[in-house]
């Protein structure tokens, strides 16, 4: 698919006519019409501001078709309205209200580590009476704040981060079978409970 045609397709998604995403960016709507039929393409800061209105990432826009995500959403939400209990439970709740007819499975996520990181890792509990190494424990208590779920609808896949104030939900392109697999720079295994 190619940006005009992403972004044609974004704007229908918004339900947004020509007209009415270029008042938003304050532009000409001849503008979008030359993006949308690839005669034209928006610069950088026009490019941003696209993908924020349309509710995608530039990364999607920019997308060669070569990468897993066949598209990102993201959106807000305010985890206070989820109910008691942990922010996990919150969220547990959050994913099961946006896809409340698909399989959905709890994820166990961490970050790549570089092979300086691993080199270390690997050294510390060596040299030192530590039980593991610090750049991995750097890595898990950074990312804290996340967690990640795979949402199985309707033969589709979607591999969904939320955060305490925003869920990113992505479409995979091509459908992942095994349990262990890596997402960008994320190594993740899928549990093998549902939420309820």
């Amino acid at each position: 698919m190619t940006l005009g045609e992403k972004i044609k397709e974004a704007r229908k998604q918004c339900g947004l006519t020509q007209e009415q995403l270029a008042d938003k960016m304050a532009i000409s709507r001849s503008a979008i019409a030359k993006w949308e039929s690839n005669k034209g393409l928006p610069d950088v800061d026009n490019l941003k501001v696209l993908a924020k209105l349309l509710n995608v990432s530039v990364d999607y826009l920019l997308d060669d078709g070569e990468t897993e995500t066949q598209y990102v959403v993201h959106e807000a939400y305010n985890l206070s309205d989820y109910g008691n209990g942990s922010r996990k439970k919150k969220k547990d709740r959050l994913i099961r209200e946006k896809f409340p007819d698909a399989k959905i499975y709890p994820l166990l996520g961490r970050p790549k580590l570089t092979k300086g990181e691993k080199i270390l890792d690997t050294m510390i509990p060596i040299l030192t009476d530590a039980p593991f190494g610090i750049p991995d424990l750097i890595n898990r208590v950074k990312n804290t704040n996340k967690a990640f779920y795979w949402v199985e609808k309707e033969e589709k896949q979607f591999f969904v981060t939320v955060t305490d104030e925003l869920i990113e939900t992505r479409q995979l392109r091509k459908y992942i079978a095994e349990r262990k697999f890596e997402i960008g720079n994320w190594e993740f295994t899928k549990c093998s409970y549902e939420v309820k």
